[in-house]
């Protein structure tokens, strides 16, 4: 089981407003499961936690609410929407297709410094799946994906993924609690192979099975839930 990780208040940055320094802590709590699918939070609640004021933290909400993050629930209570099993196959049809794409676009890219980057990254991934840190694995293998697409350089295909990863993220922390961190997919190596030849088409493929293979174990735990 997964212990749930207390909110931090927001750290003060004076570079940015409070409500993005808001909107930034709340996404993450949500990409990395801290918020699990279906938990009811309230706005209160929230604002305490982080520290803040109830306006800045109403903004994230309805930022978050748009991207189809968080939903309403009444009273005053959010929470996270829980996937349905046709959610999950509608997600894995558009991950497929916009991941390998960046995937490709970002091959076509790449340079020396930009793959010793991400193999650093994939290195930590290594060590979080080795050690059962499911919190550094959900994180490192967010960062690998998120840098691979910056350098693919599509912001409107990088920003459709990015809100994809919202939707499913949440439930991906469940999987990770019910089969943990040894038996989770991982093609992120053979990404990096074909990177390294300059095999633009191999990275797609890559990143088409390594987007499949973890989406069908997560339907298959959504498929026992429902059942």
């Amino acid at each position: 089981m997964i212990k749930k990780q207390a909110s931090k208040p927001v750290q003060q940055d004076t570079k940015q407003p409070v409500h993005e320094q808001v909107y930034q802590t709340l996404r993450a709590m949500i990409l990395f499961g801290e918020l699990a699918p279906g938990q009811a939070v309230t706005i209160q609640g929230l604002t305490d936690s982080l520290g803040v004021g109830m306006t800045p933290v109403r903004e994230a909400i309805r930022r978050l609410m748009s991207e189809g993050a968080l939903m309403f629930q009444g009273n005053r209570r959010i929470s996270v929407p829980v996937l349905t099993q046709e959610d999950l196959r509608q997600v894995i049809f558009v991950r497929k297709s916009i991941e390998a794409e960046l995937a490709r676009r970002a091959a076509q890219k790449m340079t020396p410094a930009a793959v010793e980057a991400l193999d650093h990254l994939d290195i930590a991934l290594d060590l979080a799946i080795e050690t059962g840190d499911v919190s550094g694995y959900l994180r490192s293998n967010y960062d690998f994906h998120a840098l691979l697409y910056a350098i693919a350089d599509a912001p409107i295909l990088t920003e459709m993924a990015d809100r994809l990863w919202l939707r499913f993220g949440p439930s991906l922390r469940v999987v990770c609690g019910r089969f943990g961190t040894q038996n989770l997919p991982d093609r992120h190596k053979e990404m990096l192979d074909a990177l390294r030849a300059g095999d633009a088409e191999g990275v797609a493929r890559a990143m088409e099975q390594d987007v499949e293979q973890g989406m069908e174990q997560m339907l298959g735990v959504l498929s026992e839930n429902e059942a």
